[in-house]
């Protein structure tokens, strides 16, 4: 029994690259998840009440150190892309605009990812001929993964926003990304059972190009299948999460310094890529 199921979960897995829809596939219709990954669903009133959550300003994270000192972070649109052509801008206004620039959307840090840079870059216009300022504390991020998503950067450019950062996980190839104008980068290989092989040697690449251009640079995870100088290299973590089984030059979890003051509870400090 328990074969077939890790031989479904395998098919699950190479059908869909996108973990978002592969989650729906096993949970589509339940709280939080649209009836299939394919249809665009409107949850109006979710990101309000993730507003009024506590702010971690100074609180310590247990085994999560590397957050020590922020405000709380929270992704939007983690298990879909609201940038959808059936999404109106009147929408995403009230429904993210108007909630990260309330009192209570304030204390905490938003993270918004997508593949659809140009139509980001369209609803700040849209926001601009309204009068209508991108809140500092919403960081413009886009999703890439190989040279020919390198271009979804020059199309981040373009948003109004005071921070963006880029996401490059999986990153399949070397990609050499023009980071002037970048604040942030993650990198992390790919996890699941038909995962692909993550070189270290790109990820090593990809920090010197963020060290050369004063771009925070932020490994999430290895992958499950890490090679280090061409042999894979054998995590307990299945995701290769697990920061303490890494190389030593890879253990680094850097923000923005300018993160440590977006709350109006936090201090003001400059702050280190953490490293062991």
């Amino acid at each position: 029994m328990i074969s077939i199921l890790k031989a479904v979960v395998k098919a699950f897995d190479e059908a869909f690259k996108c973990y978002a829809g592969r989650l729906h596939l096993l949970r589509g219709g339940n709280k939080g998840y649209a009836p299939i990954f394919e249809q665009v669903t409107k949850f109006p009133g979710r990101m309000a009440a993730m507003a009024k959550s506590s702010d971690l300003t100074g609180q310590p994270r247990a085994g999560k150190e590397w957050l020590n000192g922020l405000c709380r972070l929270i992704f939007i649109s983690d298990m879909g892309d609201v940038l959808s052509d059936e999404i109106d801008f009147q929408f995403l206004k009230e429904e993210i605009i108007d909630v990260v620039s309330s009192p209570a959307g304030k204390r905490h840090l938003w993270l918004w990812l997508t593949k659809r840079p140009q139509r980001m870059a369209e609803f700040s216009d849209w926001l601009i001929s309204q009068d209508i300022p991108w809140p500092d504390n919403l960081v413009a991020m886009t999703s890439v993964t190989s040279k020919s998503t390198c271009k979804r950067i020059e199309q981040l450019k373009r948003v109004k926003s005071r921070f963006k950062g880029i996401s490059v996980e999986p990153l399949w190839e070397p990609i050499m990304p023009n980071l002037d104008g970048i604040d942030w980068c993650i990198v992390g290989g790919e996890s699941g059972p038909s995962a692909e092989p993550f070189d270290l040697a790109l990820a090593r690449s990809l920090r010197d190009q963020c060290q050369q251009a004063e771009t925070a640079f932020f490994v999430k995870q290895l992958g499950a299948v890490p090679i280090e100088n061409g042999k894979p290299l054998k995590l307990g973590d299945s995701h290769g999460g697990e920061w303490h089984e890494w190389p030593q030059d890879l253990k680094i979890r850097s923000f923005p310094d300018a993160f440590y003051t977006m709350s109006p509870l936090a201090p003001s400090y400059a702050h280190e890529a953490i490293v062991e």
